[in-house]
């Protein structure tokens, strides 16, 4: 297992994986062993771990994967509770949960109370009875989740606990690529990337390179331009290409411009349906029929950046929303993880295509914003809604 061997891979394309158990009982220990370095703080004392820790790592055969190295979830007091409120945050994110018991620890009804949340949040979850070089008498109603024997300190166990890691990790294979819905290989396809204020010097923005990386293990036939070559480039073209991805502002354009057999979608779409749940958003957009001036849309940011003009977040979706419901329109945007308290008070969230987070949290916030009762789309669907184009766009359903 190699540590930040992948550093091109996004933290979002990453699988989490959580460790969690009580204070002192080996997490940080069991990140080392796992990774084969000192990267984690070690302790005696209880609490030495805080705030949850990210920690990127490769795991073959499976690949990139970060494991959160969390508090203990037995922490008191004003601070501990705060930090096991970190530490409960993180169910939202994981992909794979490793429970840690340890030995010497009478009392577990902790542990087995997080082994019922964990089932019942349907996270695949990995026992284990860490710091058995100390003693090997596994607790009577520890049994029956049959725990996998492990010593941090020995490291053994260890290479036990990677090959059941391996085993548990699954991706669901409809989601495992952001095109494979639309394109096989040998198929054409045209990418419209605007290069503009927006996007950053001398790169492309993160959902733009993972489509091509995509296309290109599709073994499709990759051209990219920006939206002024757009119509140059269809002419070179022998044939018009089977899709055309564009950037979710230049839809009119390019649908106005783009050969009536060809496909068209966005790269927003496209995270839409790999990110979150592209039935949901396609629900969601419906409300913006019913949006009055006296309502509050939500706009939810996956990262923090500086807005510049023309901002799609900040400034272009509030103003063709405005355009359209009236100019009280009442908009927020927040950027990052946290969502607002008081969610009921919306009656619309549009999620950006949420490159930087990874499925199960985005899926987790839609759920909460949906329980809330609150219609929830993505950007990329909204803009061809208001577009007009929605009906004429796929969008993988």
């Amino acid at each position: 297992m190699a540590v930040n061997s992948l550093q091109e891979t996004p933290m979002g394309e990453r699988v989490h994986i959580g460790i969690f158990g009580a204070a002192n009982s080996g997490k940080s220990s069991l990140v080392n062993a796992l990774s084969g370095q000192d990267i984690a703080l070690v302790s005696s004392v209880a609490g030495t771990t805080t705030d949850p820790v990210y920690k990127p790592m490769e795991l073959l055969p499976v690949g990139p994967v970060v494991f959160i190295d969390t508090a203990g979830f037995d922490d008191t007091g004003t601070l501990g509770n705060i930090r096991v409120n970190k530490t409960r945050e993180v169910l939202d994110k994981i992909d794979v949960a490793v429970l840690v018991f340890s030995a010497g620890r009478s009392d577990i009804q902790e542990e087995l109370r997080w082994m019922k949340e964990l089932s019942a949040r349907k996270v695949k979850t990995i026992c284990v009875f860490n710091k058995s070089d100390l003693s090997a008498n596994i607790p009577d109603e520890l049994k029956a989740l049959s725990p996998l024997p492990v010593s941090a300190v020995n490291n053994t166990g260890i290479e036990e606990l990677k090959k059941r890691l391996i085993e548990i990790i699954g991706r669901d294979t409809e989601l495992s690529s952001i095109t494979g819905h639309l394109v096989n290989a040998g198929d054409s396809v045209l990418l419209v990337a605007p290069q503009d204020i927006q996007a950053p010097k001398g790169r492309l923005i993160l959902p733009q390179v993972q489509t091509i990386r995509d296309l290109l293990d599709l073994k499709a036939l990759v051209t990219v331009v920006t939206t002024d070559q757009m119509v140059p480039a269809l002419s070179a073209l022998k044939h018009p290409p089977k899709l055309i991805i564009a950037d979710s502002q230049v839809f009119p354009f390019v649908y106005e411009n783009k050969p009536e057999q060809s496909m068209l979608t966005s790269f927003s779409v496209l995270m839409a349906r790999y990110k979150g749940d592209i039935h949901t958003y396609l629900e969601g957009v419906k409300a913006v029929d019913r949006l009055k001036e006296t309502d509050r849309v939500l706009i939810l940011e996956a990262c923090t950046h500086n807005p510049l003009d023309g901002d799609i977040g900040r400034k272009k979706i509030p103003a063709l929303l405005r355009k359209r419901v009236g100019k009280g329109l009442q908009i927020d945007v927040i950027s990052g993880p946290v969502l607002p308290e008081n969610l009921s008070a919306y009656s619309l969230a549009v999620q950006c295509g949420a490159c930087m987070f990874n499925r199960r949290y985005v899926l987790s916030r839609i759920s909460r914003l949906v329980s809330a009762g609150v219609s929830v789309t993505n950007y990329g669907i909204l803009l061809a809604k208001l577009s007009g184009i929605l009906d004429k766009i796929d969008c993988g359903v």
